[in-house]
């Protein structure tokens, strides 16, 4: 079966309308969650009209924090009823995009994962003579930096301030700052997105331990949430029955292979022994049975001779979003 049979052979199983968004993650294709895609949405959401219910087939390893509830408003103001269907990754920002859903449906393999955001130290403090090389800064360090003074060093509380002091001198100031802010914005966007489909306050402990779960205590921001654990903590999880983990696998595994997910990039694979070959990847797809928006690097692989030794040089010329 084609991509799109395969799509709408999934809207009959679900009584909906599906949209599959897909993020590569192979360097140096590798994509992420972006507000590039919100126009895109809005366009291909035109053209379904308001329905009852849309389910959002989703894979990414994250990307921008604010676009998930950008993408989240816009499909629920064109639906009753609205769902995330996760075959398998659907990680940090991907996260919050499911946050925002009446239900997640989550196969065998699904997983999300904690919402830690980073950010960047102006230099890295271990190599300030590269000054292009940025150290990122997780609020999640800090505080178990913290956390290990106060409880392993035994660092007394009238002590803390001389690890405090340690910090700052390792780290720029505002650094700690924009980390602790991109942490409360990650508390804020978690919580704004699940009051879109919860009561705030029939269900605030609820919500308040969800939160403090997927902002805090799991301090792993890599650490898998699989569809039991997910359940465990509050959310309204259906697990996937077997047809119906199947179909949501299959369309998975159709992009897998298209974009060679989870694959290592080898840059002789391009060339396939030519000096100079040209480009042309997708990087991401945004796409219903009847439209789809690729996300295309264009450009040039070509052998060059750097020191004296045969290298590979890729040059890409445009990254853009195309409309198929």
């Amino acid at each position: 079966m084609t991509r799109a049979e395969l799509i709408k052979k999934l809207e009959t199983e679900r009584k909906s309308r599906v949209i599959s968004y897909i993020t590569g993650d192979r360097l140096p294709f590798a994509t992420k969650i972006a507000g590039d895609i919100v126009p895109l949405l809005g366009n291909l959401l035109d053209g379904i009209g308001k329905v009852k219910k849309i389910s959002l087939l989703l894979y990414t390893s994250g990307g921008d924090m604010l676009a998930p509830i950008r993408i989240v408003k816009l499909i629920r103001n064109h639906c009753d009823e609205f769902e995330v269907l996760v075959p398998y990754k659907a990680h940090s920002a991907g996260t919050l995009i499911c946050l925002g859903a009446d239900t997640i449906v989550m196969s065998k393999l699904g997983e999300l994962t904690p919402v830690d955001p980073t950010t960047g130290h102006p230099f890295n403090p271990q190599n300030p003579a590269n000054p292009q090389q940025k150290l990122e800064v997780s609020v999640e360090d800090l505080n178990s930096y913290l956390l290990f003074a106060k409880e392993k060093a035994e660092v007394k509380s009238e002590q803390m301030i001389d690890a405090y002091k340690l910090l700052v001198e390792k780290l720029h100031p505002l650094s700690i700052g924009n980390a602790y802010r991109a942490y409360r914005m990650a508390r804020l966007l978690t919580e704004r997105l699940l009051w879109l489909h919860m009561d705030k306050e029939k269900d605030g402990e609820k919500i308040k331990k969800i939160v403090k779960e997927i902002t805090g205590d799991i301090t792993i921001h890599a650490y898998p949430i699989d569809r039991d654990e997910a359940a465990d903590l509050g959310l309204r999880i259906e697990k996937a029955a077997d047809e119906l983990d199947k179909s949501m696998c299959q369309i998975y595994e159709n992009y897998a292979e298209e974009m060679k997910l989870g694959q290592p990039f080898h840059p002789n694979e391009l060339l396939a022994g030519k000096e100079m070959v040209e480009i042309n990847k997708v990087g991401a797809y945004l796409e219903t049975a009847d439209t789809s928006y690729q996300f295309t690097i264009t450009g040039k692989a070509q052998k060059i001779i750097k020191n004296n030794q045969p290298t590979i040089d890729l040059n890409f010329e445009s990254q853009s979003w195309v409309k198929k």
